[in-house]
């Protein structure tokens, strides 16, 4: 399976890993525009939240954000989202959590200038920046939010140091992502440090799986649109739509889900 060779690739060479996913996201972003979420979602018949009728679209991605960045009350918190993307989901939270000031920070030029120029929200802005070398001073934040991005990145020990570095004492990291199921002890490991405190973890595979299938029809006819019929089959399966390669590893056991939040001593 070609996902399963870059995943064995990514272990080889960490830095190709980086390259890869910036250029695969540069490439995604110009192919399908008007999107404000690139997560698998999440769904569980304990969540329904009352949104507003031009957020209805998203809600299962929606959902995901909720579900991460309520572990905490964020209302008059300082926040960075790591990893914000189309900025859906930092516009969610500015919106519905009333953090004094929310900042995505991407390593994509044209994501944050496109975030910047879409998003008029008074308490959200977009920067560029590296997940290895976040670009604020020690103890700036309140709380630190990152959402299926670290699978990305080249060196996850590298941005939790960051992470803790900018943290107040006492500020919380909220964060969920996939990995291979023998790479998820690592990655709890790695969220779980001499400074950085552990506080709770949860396997949310099964919701993920929920809202891949909730979804898939809907992505299918997105995807369908396209020209390339080649690419139509690569992004079903990164969208994880249901019968994709992707998905049935997530059904399998292969790709397992965590979401946690760990808090600076």
């Amino acid at each position: 399976m070609l996902y399963k060779f870059f995943y064995y690739l990514f272990s080889v060479f960490p830095s190709f890993k980086r390259f890869f996913w910036k250029k695969w996201y540069t490439i995604f972003a110009n192919k399908v525009q008007d999107i404000q979420f690139m997560n698998y979602g999440f769904a569980s018949k304990n969540l329904h939240l009352d949104l507003k009728e031009e957020d209805n679209c998203n809600r299962y991605q929606i959902y995901l954000y909720h579900h991460v960045a309520s572990q905490i009350n964020l209302e008059n918190k300082k926040v960075l989202e790591i990893g914000s993307g189309r900025g859906g989901g930092a516009s969610y939270i500015s919106r519905y959590m009333n953090p004094t000031e929310l900042i995505g920070l991407d390593i994509s030029p044209s994501a944050v200038r496109d975030c910047n120029e879409k998003y008029n929200i008074d308490n959200l802005s977009f920067i560029v920046g590296d997940s290895g070398n976040i670009p604020y001073g020690n103890d700036t934040f309140d709380a630190v939010i990152n959402v299926e991005s670290s699978h990305c990145y080249a060196s996850m020990s590298k941005f939790i140091n960051e992470v803790t570095r900018i943290l107040k004492p006492g500020g919380h990291f909220l964060f969920c992502d996939v990995r291979r199921n023998d790479l998820v002890g690592d990655m709890l490991s790695n969220i779980d440090t001499d400074e950085l405190k552990l506080i709770n973890s949860q396997e949310i595979t099964q919701n993920i799986i929920t809202a891949t299938v909730l979804m898939s029809k809907e992505r299918k006819e997105s995807i369908s649109k396209l020209q390339s019929g080649i690419f139509k089959k690569i992004l079903e399966s990164f969208a994880a739509v249901e019968g994709s390669k992707v998905h049935d590893s997530f059904k399998d056991g292969y790709l397992r889900y965590f979401s946690a939040c760990s808090q600076k001593k």
